[in-house]
């Protein structure tokens, strides 16, 4: 979801790269719906790195005072937040962010460009060739949920920012389960019409990374807090494995109306941790900053740029968030599994589970526990364990088949299990604990 996002820039013609979708309706020439992606597409050499924690609406997404500007000491202040990926969108930037040890991702696709196609796209050339030359270009935008009617056009923008920067992300971000069939481009139940929509994306667009945004977090209709949240999760895990290529969540961090609320810190702290349970490789912060007058409130800052709730926890969210993502890489995610209710989408624990936890979870508990198993060749050898409850800390045990260790997120060091086969884990409010078998190389 992304909103009106007006800047000016010092690239040509000094104009707003329009980021909404409205903007950059895309008709090119349609392309054929090509084969299934099977890990890295073809000719591609971009790869994920450190996790990606990053942000939209934020510092060098567009003019103050709306935006600040890319400054040393704004980017000071991101890296100190424990973002990684940041926007780009005057040229002087690269280096300011590069200084701060930030990467960084611009947007160079206009509505024009998108229409006129591959032979009169020389500013599109231009710039990418200016990108390559800065150590820490990582990404392009390009569009903010479109429909499956575009993924041919899309598939063919694509291959071409590939083809001529093959290290460089082309981001795309999609729809959430609850957009209409009609805005998917598919047909069916939910379930039906998004498995198509992403099996589409996947197949024609041919992406480097999944990506989507799904914002549940209510004021009043508290019940609705996860409301397909899980079954999203699960069905792009279920497409980025088939293509075994990573994915990202785009997450709530502000109100987007007058029936959300701004999520805080531990509820925050639950959507980094659910994200990485279910495989996932990165996370993006919707909004980073509100405005006076705008219809998102809440975000990382406030309007006077002091740190909300969500804007204290992430200098400690997101390196947990991304030294676990980096444990997690090299491995796969075999299974996911609730404990307490079974939100739509979910999966209860099997009953010759591998790793288990000892507090006991009444199946009507909405706020239960979470365990994503990882591993390789299909045997489990680590264990990420998520307190869904993001009002109150839990402490249980978790019971493995050997003595297990317990990483340290914070200093990014495994610690051996005082009990061997049994692993006590303190978890903060929608926090969790990466466990592993003490024999495991990674």
């Amino acid at each position: 979801m992304i909103t009106n996002l007006t800047t000016e820039r010092n690239l040509p013609e000094n104009r707003c790269l329009g980021i909404l979708w409205s903007c950059v309706v895309v008709s090119l020439v349609l392309l054929g719906s090509g084969t299934p992606a099977s890990g890295k597409p073809a000719g591609s050499k971009w790869s994920i790195g450190t996790p990606i924690a990053s942000y939209y609406q934020g510092p060098g997404c567009g003019a103050p005072p709306r935006f600040d500007a890319m400054t040393p000491a704004i980017a000071g202040t991101l890296a100190d937040q424990g973002f990684n990926l940041c926007w780009i969108m005057r040229q002087e930037d690269w280096a300011v962010a590069h200084a701060a040890g930030l990467r960084g991702m611009t947007q160079i696709v206009r509505y024009e460009l998108l229409h006129s196609g591959p032979s009169t796209w020389d500013y599109l050339d231009d710039n990418l060739a200016f990108q390559l030359q800065q150590p820490n270009a990582y990404a392009t935008f390009v569009v903010d949920e479109p429909g499956a009617s575009d993924f041919p056009a899309l598939g063919q923008l694509v291959a071409y920012i590939r083809e001529r920067a093959p290290s460089q992300l082309a981001y795309i971000n999609l729809f959430p389960t609850y957009a209409s069939a009609a805005a998917l481009g598919t047909t069916g139940d939910t379930v039906t019409a998004y498995r198509e929509y992403l099996r589409q994306f996947v197949e024609i667009v041919k992406p480097d990374l999944i990506s989507w945004d799904h914002y549940h977090f209510k004021k009043t209709d508290r019940a609705f807090d996860g409301s397909d949240y899980f079954l999203n999760l699960a069905l792009v895990r279920e497409a980025a494995l088939k293509a075994d290529i990573p994915f990202a969540n785009v997450v709530q961090a502000c109100s987007n109306g007058p029936g959300q609320r701004a999520p805080n810190g531990d509820e925050g702290r639950f959507l980094a941790y659910t994200t990485l349970a279910y495989g996932g490789q990165g996370i993006f912060q919707f909004v980073y900053n509100a405005w006076e007058g705008s219809e998102h409130w809440g975000g990382v800052v406030n309007p006077d740029r002091t740190p909300t709730s969500l804007g204290k926890a992430l200098p400690q969210i997101n390196p947990e968030f991304a030294a676990i993502g980096t444990v997690l890489q090299p491995l796969t995610s075999l299974g996911v599994y609730h404990l307490g209710t079974i939100p739509r989408g979910g999966t209860a624990l099997p009953p010759d589970a591998t790793f288990t936890v000892d507090t006991s979870v009444a199946p009507e508990q909405t706020k239960g526990i979470l365990l994503g198993y990882f591993g390789t060749a299909g045997t489990p050898t680590h264990v990420l364990v998520v307190n869904l409850d993001y009002t109150q800390a839990v402490t249980t045990t978790v019971a493995g088949p050997g003595p297990m260790a317990v990483f340290d997120a914070t200093e990014r060091e495994w610690r051996p299990a005082a009990d061997g086969a049994q692993a006590e884990v303190r978890m903060m409010a929608g926090g969790g604990k990466l466990v592993r078998l003490a024999g495991s190389r990674k």
